[in-house]
């Protein structure tokens, strides 16, 4: 127990993945088991909580904005992410504290570098100039295809979920591309029961070493 708790203090997780992968759902079971474990952990969702985050949140999500072009969608999501950094997540990892993100800039890279033609290695060198820390210890990456991501979403669809299943199967493409090119890229097919998978969560958790990736 204590070298589990040992490994994992100080840690950055972060789960991310196409719309409707159920993401915010398994950020909350792990933060859980965590817990159960005796081990400290913060919980955050990129982009938002922050005072700032939360105001770029409502801009960069809602429908009426449906005229946001790529660039300025991009920098907006940074400057949230730039905030949520300096506020919250530094100051508890250098307290012990795993961190667990709900979305960071691998998200950028799927949606505004790969699909919106951005380009993945200019949302790699963008976050590498307004970031203290660009990649987290592990990124778990839950894949579903687009019927079953379709399925799970709310009949209320936020801006970025208005972008069509062009744009979206895009998005999943680009998070499988990602994985394979990064170390500390984990791929979880989340087409399963919650439980199930839960616990390959879990699992590829269990791996992280002492020392981080980066």
């Amino acid at each position: 127990m204590n070298e589990l708790k040992n490994r994992l203090a100080g840690k950055f997780i972060v789960i991310d993945g196409p719309d409707g992968c159920g993401k915010t759902t398994q950020v909350k079971l792990l933060a859980d088991w965590l817990k159960k474990n005796n081990i400290k952990v913060r919980t955050y969702r990129d982009p938002g909580d922050t005072s700032i985050g939360e105001k770029i949140r409502k801009i960069l999500l809602n429908p009426q904005h449906c005229e946001m072009d790529t660039r300025t969608e991009l920098l907006l999501y940074m400057a949230a992410r730039a905030q949520l950094w300096q506020e919250k997540i530094a100051p508890v990892l250098k307290k012990g504290y795993a961190v667990l993100l709900d979305r960071w800039v691998s998200s950028s890279c799927a949606y505004q570098g790969f699909a919106g033609g951005f380009g993945m290695d200019n949302v790699n060198k963008l976050a590498g100039n307004c970031l203290e820390r660009v990649w987290p210890d592990l990124t778990i990456i839950l894949d579903v295809d687009m019927e079953t991501s379709s399925a799970r979403l709310k009949k209320s669809l936020d801006r970025m979920e208005q972008k069509g299943a062009v744009y979206h199967e895009k998005v999943r493409q680009g998070f499988l591309n990602l994985a394979k090119k990064r170390k500390g890229f984990k791929v979880i097919k989340a087409d399963k029961s919650i439980e199930v998978t839960h616990g390959g969560i879990t699992k590829e958790v269990l791996k992280i070493k002492q020392v981080g990736t980066e």
